[in-house]
């Protein structure tokens, strides 16, 4: 580590130079910081995987946190040692693990659920509708890999009429010289001005500026994840439905209906999004043909994504 630094300004500037997305920077310096205090404070340049495997087993123990929570406690001190602090960490033997319960997922009816994928709607921008092909371009999704994926004909025309005030919005913050949207930061340094093209623009953007989490200037982000999984909560509750339903369960709802269609359990996991509808495409050098459940989207309140209830 660089003489004369900060501990987590480096930390920090690790992680951007690896492009981990803003909320994996924000979980790991909050690790590193629980993992400080937890040990009065001391470097860890200074401790050593006792003290590691001291922190993992407090969280598994005392904390009682999920598999999940303390396996991401443990790779963001695998990160600070390896990356930050250059110290390689031998194998952790003594470490308690946090138990992982075997559950089935919860998993509704095609009269229950309709929606897509919560961060990858959220992401979307104008460029990456192909409304008149039917396609939707998901960027930079899981393992940083774009996709095509198929654009329900239900939502083609509420689409264009949430796209055609969107792009009133859009003129308007254009005569007042307002900023525009957050992009990519590589490409925000080489094309500064398509922050305030169309094709940039968010298909669902917050109706307020933020402070950008890298050059601290005011921007449009897209819309909280928030306001869409409050909106699911609220209408699990209206729907009357007894399962404990969220954003989430859409993932094992769509894999499990094109299971009961009669899909090969291949074809599903080779789905190229299982969040969003599918057409079909090259499996073992032939087209398979993939027949979207027949749920109804809906969208609501001019910038909302999606909302599932019982079809009446």
């Amino acid at each position: 580590m660089p003489e004369g630094r900060g501990l987590f300004e480096v930390a920090r500037e690790k992680i951007r130079t690896r492009h981990l997305a803003i909320r994996t920077e924000q979980a790991y310096l909050q690790w590193m910081r629980r993992y400080v205090r937890f040990h009065g404070r001391r470097h860890p340049r200074d401790m050593g995987p006792r003290e590691v495997e001291a922190f993992l087993t407090h969280l598994a123990v005392e904390s009682k946190v999920a598999a999940s929570t303390q396996n991401q406690a443990l790779q963001t001190l695998l990160f600070l040692y390896k990356h930050v602090l250059e110290i390689e960490l031998p194998w952790l033997e003594n470490v308690t693990r946090a138990s992982r319960p075997k559950r089935l997922p919860v998993v509704l009816s095609t009269a229950e659920v309709r929606g897509l994928r919560l961060m990858e709607a959220h992401r979307l921008r104008v460029k990456d509708l192909m409304i008149d092909r039917g396609e939707v371009i998901v960027r930079d999704a899981k393992g940083g890999r774009d996709r095509v994926t198929v654009l329900p004909a239900a939502l083609v025309i509420a689409l264009r009429e949430h796209l055609a005030k969107l792009f009133d919005r859009f003129r308007r913050q254009r005569k007042l010289r307002e900023p525009g949207v957050s992009l990519p930061t590589a490409f925000a340094r080489k094309n500064p001005h398509a922050a305030t093209e169309w094709g940039w623009q968010w298909v669902f953007p917050a109706n307020s500026l933020c402070r950008d989490a890298y050059t601290g200037r005011p921007t449009r982000h897209h819309q909280s994840e928030k306001i869409v999984q409050r909106a699911v909560q609220t209408a699990v509750h209206k729907a009357r439905i007894l399962q404990p339903a969220s954003c989430h369960t859409f993932r094992h709802c769509f894999a499990t209906h094109l299971l009961e269609a009669g899909h090969d359990i291949r074809t599903v996991q080779d789905a190229p999004c299982p969040f969003l509808w599918l057409r079909g495409r090259a499996l073992d050098g032939r087209k398979v043909a993939i027949r979207r459940p027949a749920y109804r989207p809906l969208f609501w309140n001019s910038y909302a994504i999606a909302e599932f209830s019982a079809i009446p």
